[in-house]
């Protein structure tokens, strides 16, 4: 999820930047609040399949034993703080805001479709009870995504080197999936 958040909050200042016309010039505050308020809509919506997936386990993540554990253990907190900082780091360095429109949609959606795969894959093993084998099967599903992506995305989404020509608004640039 925070992988999600900081690829949106990545591609922010680019979509203000080039949505917004010469007669239109909002001020930085006013920049500021509008693209927090288009990323928090965005991580909500964009976000739902990572919403779901926290449907199965919501007993046991608004357990007591939780809260308790997170309420005494600063270090749970200092591992997501870095995890989402690192996150973050690594969406921002990626170079959204200055790459060419065709290099932008291929990296952003090979990124957001193999974070979708994971979200989705969660939700099978978590929707089906497999608690117990949840750890191994989610590190052997994300060993497979990080080794070997272009398979996982040429599964699901057809050539993973030309999702940049897909647009759902052209109905001349569609493409068949095998």
């Amino acid at each position: 999820m925070t992988a999600l958040a900081a690829i949106l909050a990545a591609l922010i200042p680019r979509s203000l930047r080039e949505t917004q016309s010469a007669k239109d010039h909002a001020t930085w505050a006013g920049n500021v609040v509008r693209g927090v308020f288009i990323w928090i809509f965005l991580v909500g919506l964009v976000g739902l399949p990572y919403w779901i997936v926290l449907i199965p386990p919501h007993d046991l993540l608004l357990g007591n034993e939780l809260r308790r554990q997170l309420a005494h253990s600063p270090a749970l907190w200092f591992t997501f703080g870095s995890l989402a900082a690192s996150h973050f780091w690594k969406a921002f360095r990626m170079g959204y805001d200055t790459m060419p429109d065709k290099e932008l949609k291929q990296r952003v959606r090979w990124d957001l479709y193999l974070l979708l795969l994971r979200a989705l894959a969660m939700f099978m093993m978590a929707a089906h009870g497999l608690y117990f084998i949840l750890v191994p099967l989610m590190a052997l599903l994300l060993s497979y995504l990080e080794i070997w992506p272009e398979r996982a995305l040429g599964a699901v989404f057809g050539d993973p080197s030309r999702l940049w020509e897909y647009d759902p608004g052209d109905p001349t640039s569609r493409r068949r999936r095998r």
